[in-house]
């Protein structure tokens, strides 16, 4: 069998040992969609959130790009973010990366990856601001280790810059933000950093509303 039919396959398979399970589980999501999360996680094949997380359709409004960027000039990002916080209402917005991320790695060095390389800029911006840190790192696994957990968390200060979170912050003191990284080897997720409406970016960042 050709493998983009095997696709085809396991989704008729997959459909009816669900309808199976639950009778009513389509009938139910066709109607309406009350996800809690939205998931910012890296485009990589290996990192999807729903099964990571134990999850089923309806669950997660998901997003991801190449090393799961939060940035600012994004319109795709950014329009998943406001229709997930007001419109959606969720309740934890949650950016998830990976170590061994290749983004990560890409931006680590001076190769000349063509368009990604603008892409990837914004991760070499991460590396400016911790530089200190990360040179002070001698193994090479060790930094880039480093790096994936600093991006996510730059990510997160991105999100928190954001009108969108801001204002929904002001109005319902939610959504709460986390930033997590998922390990390769071990199949965990390693929670690293969680902001709520009680924190604050720099105030250059912060909107009047």
């Amino acid at each position: 069998m050709e493998p983009i039919n095997r696709l085809i396959e396991n989704n008729k398979q997959w459909a009816a040992a669900t309808r199976e399970r639950n009778p009513r589980f389509f009938d139910d999501l066709e109607h309406e969609q009350k996800p809690e999360f939205l998931w910012i996680g890296c485009s990589d094949s290996r990192v999807p959130g729903d099964i990571l997380t134990g999850t089923h359709p309806g669950q997660i409004f998901v997003q991801r790009n190449i090393a799961n960027m939060v940035i600012h000039t994004d319109l795709n990002l950014l329009s998943v973010l406001e229709y997930a916080v007001n419109n959606l209402k969720v309740e934890h917005v949650i950016v998830c990366g990976h170590y061994n991320c290749g983004g990560v790695k890409a931006a680590m060095s001076n190769q000349n990856f063509g368009i990604i390389n603008k892409w990837v800029r914004n991760i070499k911006d991460v590396i400016r601001l911790h530089r200190d840190e990360l040179e002070a790192i001698t193994d090479e696994q060790g930094r880039f280790d480093r790096l994936v957990e600093l991006n996510v968390q730059e990510q997160v200060f991105n999100l928190a810059k954001t009108s969108i979170i801001q204002q929904a912050w002001k109005n319902r003191q939610g959504p709460h933000l986390h930033g997590w990284v998922y390990g390769l080897k071990t199949g965990i997720i390693k929670p690293l950093l969680d902001m709520t409406h009680e924190d604050h970016v720099d105030p250059i960042y912060e909107f009047e509303f």
